[in-house]
Order: C-alpha cells, then sequence, then structure tokens
C-alpha cells in the first residue's frame, strides 16, 4: 500500500508480523512496559514501538535519529488503533474460524522460513500455543484494519483529466526517470508428453499409496520423492486452505476425504497427485500431497529445438513473417494475438528489464528490434520444459515520464496521491471525534496529522 508514505505503506503490508514477530524480542530491549498512547478504547504500548524499531534496526532501514522514527511509528500505530475504533464503531467482524485459517497460513510460513516448528518455538522463546495466541490478537486486529481500509478506498478512481491535471501540475523535478521498457513476442514449441510417460507415473504414485497404507509414513515418502519443493520438506503438509484456492481437481479430491485418509491418483495441470487429509475445519482443509511430474522426454525437447531452428530460418529468409510463424506454428494461446507477451502487473505489453523472467532480460537486452532469438528453453506455466524463439518487437530509451508513453505510471502516481487525500481527510475527521491521549514525552513529535489530543 502507498497511501501515505514509504513508511506507512511498509506499515501496511507487514504491520502484524513485525508485531508479533518481535513482541518475542521485546525483553531485548529492556523496556519497562507502559501505555503511551490511548485511541479510543485502545492503547498503544511502549513495547509495540520498541518492537518494531528494533525490527527496523534489524532491516537497516532505521534514518534519521532514533526519536524521530520512535515518533514516526507510534503515529502509524495511533492509525492502526484509530481504525480498529472505526471497525468497533461500524460493527466489522470476523469470526474465529477466519482468523484461525489465517493463522495457520502464517504458521505454516514461519515453519518453511526457520525449519521446522521446534525451530520456530525456540528461536521467539515461546511455545506453540503462546505463539498461536499472540499471532491470533495481532492477525484479527489487522483483518479488521484490512476492512476499514478496504471500505475507505473501494472507489477510488481517477479519471484521464485527472491523470492528465496531475501530470501539468508536476514540478520537472518531480517527474520520474522511467527505465527503458521491452515489448516482446514469443513462439513457443510444447514438446509432446506420451500416454506411456503419464502411465509410468502414476504408477509410481499408485506403489507409493500402496505402501503408506500398508504402514509408511505419508510424510518420509513426501519429503523423499514429491516435487512440490514448497511442501515437500514439511512432509507434503500444505496448510489451512480455502475453497478456490487449488486446482479444480485437487480441490474435488481433498474436500471429499476423511480425516487420515488418502485419495487416488489426481491429475491436474501440475502433475499427479495422492493426497492425505489431515483435517478439515468448515471450508477450509489441511492436507498432505507428494507431486510427481511427467518429464518431457530429451529426444522430444530436441526436436522442438530443431523444429524451432528451421522456422528461425524461414523468418530470417523473409520466407514468413515472424507474426505469421506465430499464428501457424506456436503451441501457446497467445498465438492469436502474435505471441505478444502481457505484463500481468500493469496489462499493457511494456516490460521493465526487472519485471522479466531472468533469462528473457538477459537475451533481450543484447538484441536489436526486430531481431529473432535462437532457441532458448523455458518453462511452462504446469512447469514443464519446452523452448520458443523470441522477438524484440519494441524498446524505449530511458526518459522522463510522459503521458503519451507512460500514462500507467503517471495514473498510478495520481492513483497515490488521491488515495492519500482520502487517508488524510479521514484522519483529520476522525481524529477530532475520537479520545485520543499521549504521554508527555511524545507530545512534541513533528506528526504528520493534525491529531486533536485530550489534555
Amino acid at each position: 500500500m502507498r497511501q501515505v508514505n514509504n513508511k506507512m505503506a511498509a506499515f501496511f503490508a507487514v504491520l502484524f508480523f513485525v508485531l508479533f514477530m518481535n513482541s518475542a524480542r521485546a525483553q531485548e530491549a529492556q523496556v519497562i512496559d507502559r501505555v503511551v498512547a490511548v485511541v479510543g478504547q485502545n492503547i498503544v504500548l511502549q513495547s509495540d514501538i520498541e518492537a518494531q524499531y528494533l525490527q527496523y534496526r534489524l532491516q537497516g532501514g532505521i534514518k534519521g535519529d532514533a526519536k524521530s522514527i520512535r515518533c514516526e511509528i507510534l503515529e502509524d500505530l495511533m492509525f492502526q488503533k484509530l481504525m480498529l475504533n472505526q471497525a468497533e464503531m461500524d460493527s466489522i467482524t470476523v469470526t474465529d474460524e477466519q482468523v484461525n485459517a489465517d493463522v495457520d497460513r502464517w504458521i505454516n510460513y514461519f515453519i518453511l522460513q526457520l525449519g521446522s516448528q521446534d525451530n520456530l518455538e525456540k528461536y521467539y522463546k515461546k511455545t506453540m500455543p503462546e505463539i498461536r495466541e499472540e499471532l491470533f490478537r495481532v492477525r484479527k486486529d489487522n483483518m479488521l484494519v484490512e476492512q476499514v481500509q478496504q471500505a475507505l478506498l473501494a472507489n477510488v478512481e481517477v479519471t484521464p483529466s485527472e491523470v492528465k491535471r496531475y501530470y501539468n501540475e508536476m514540478s520537472k523535478d518531480s517527474i520520474p526517470m522511467v527505465n527503458s521498457k521491452y515489448e516482446i513476442a514469443h513462439l513457443v514449441k510444447n514438446p509432446p508428453i506420451t500416454l506411456e510417460q503419464k502411465l509410468e507415473v502414476k504408477d509410481k504414485l499408485y506403489k507409493m499409496r500402496k505402501r503408506i497404507l500398508n504402514g509408511e509414513r505419508f510424510s518420509t515418502l513426501a519429503l523423499l520423492y514429491s516435487e512440490d519443493p514448497g511442501s515437500a520438506k514439511k512432509g507434503g503438509e500444505l496448510g489451512f486452505t480455502g475453497r478456490g484456492e487449488f486446482a479444480p481437481e485437487f480441490e474435488a479430491a481433498a474436500f471429499n476425504l476423511r480425516d487420515g485418509e488418502i485419495s487416488e491418483v489426481v491429475e491436474t495441470e501440475y502433475g499427479f497427485h495422492i493426497i492425505q487429509m489431515i483435517e478439515r475445519r468448515g471450508d477450509y482443509v489441511n492436507v498432505r500431497h507428494i507431486l510427481l511430474t511427467v518429464k518431457v522426454a530429451p529426444e522430444a525437447l530436441q526436436e522442438a529445438y530443431d523444429e524451432l531452428d528451421s522456422i528461425a530460418a524461414l523468418i530470417n529468409n523473409d520466407s514468413i513473417t515472424f507474426d505469421e510463424a506465430v499464428r501457424r506454428f506456436s503451441d501457446e494461446k497467445d498465438r492469436i494475438n502474435g505471441g505478444v507477451l502481457v505484463n500481468p502487473m500493469s496489462g499493457g505489453t511494456l516490460f521493465d528489464a526487472s519485471e522479466l523472467d531472468q533469462q528473457v532480460a538477459g537475451v533481450v537486452n543484447r538484441m536489436k528490434v526486430g531481431e529473432i532469438s535462437a532457441p532458448v528453453p523455458m518453462k511452462t506455466e504446469d512447469n514443464k520444459d519446452a523452448c520458443r524463439l523470441i522477438c524484440l518487437k519494441k524498446k524505449t530509451e530511458p526518459h522522463k515520464a510522459n503521458l503519451r508513453d507512460d500514462y500507467t505510471v503517471i495514473r498510478d502516481l495520481a492513483m497515490q496521491k488521491k488515495r492519500e487525500e482520502i487517508i488524510n481527510n479521514w484522519i483529520e475527521s476522525k481524529s477530532g471525534k475520537a479520545y485520543i491521549k499521549v504521554c508527555d514525552e511524545f507530545k512534541d513529535c513533528d506528526f504528520r496529522f493534525g491529531w486533536n489530543f485530550v489534555e
């Protein structure tokens, strides 16, 4: 989020993570806890400030003197408490089931980062029940804050005239530089996978399923054999996940299992799975799975490379245009628009180098506009080996942003400013009506907003 400034942007993205993960470290700051601010019926503790200050320090994110940083943190926390106060006034609620499911996902994430539940408990010097209890409290507050903020900014839009006015009012020094942008098209060959290859993988999974039914641990086989790198190291466990987050075939199988039950072999776009139910909570399930993918045969991949070489020769000899070749020979759905890649971040066709796959960026950086690359390897969306030709359609030079070439960049800046103004006005309005008090030590802070403090 970038409604107010960079500091508050980071605050919205990681607040609950920071408060939770660093509250375990608060004692290391050697602070005697106390209430430093009251916003409505909510309080801000000194330990909350010190915990976040410690996080900034560990991340090297501190710029300025310690007092001013603590003042900024306090104001961020007061903003959160003001939104919590609004959630109470608007009777906004979240269910324990929603919060527990979210807590499960984050605990799984923490365990993934640290390697095991035991490492998590040791690192934060707390038992798992204590970790869950604290994360539940912090995450519940943050979910309420998110709902208030979403409602506040839900219908914010900027019109073309507002974008133009915003740009015209920018000083020359404030107009951002835009890096080189690339428009790229590709021609993809997906080597075929035979029925025999699929049956071979299914047979391996059926044998694993039989071993589990005969007493071997599902988690051990997942650790040894599963080709899902994210879950394999956790014994195949995916954590609590709701409907709509799995592939349809996987979801249908998972939600039909009873505790401890193991599915038949399930095929999805990612490969073949067997699934074990760990626990179900309403519309959320925690399952383990073992994924095996069907590998493209080396000889099939080589045939695809050879075919692309022949197509590239036709294009370079002017026997066919790249666009025509894409429509005739490409195996990707995007062949209907000439294979032009769409940037998922902007919805347009231009990419910054940082937004490109690292291998693609390395290729196009050496190309001239209109040039065709040699065949290069790639992974499809379902993680299968394939190869493609790349054509550099357009390349812009670094320049100051302008409305003609960089409308989306300027539109996003105008949207950011408009959201910031809405947030600012909301705080000014609500802080004048809510009971807000801060301790004497922080009254001389140079706050961004016009808080009306009770004496």
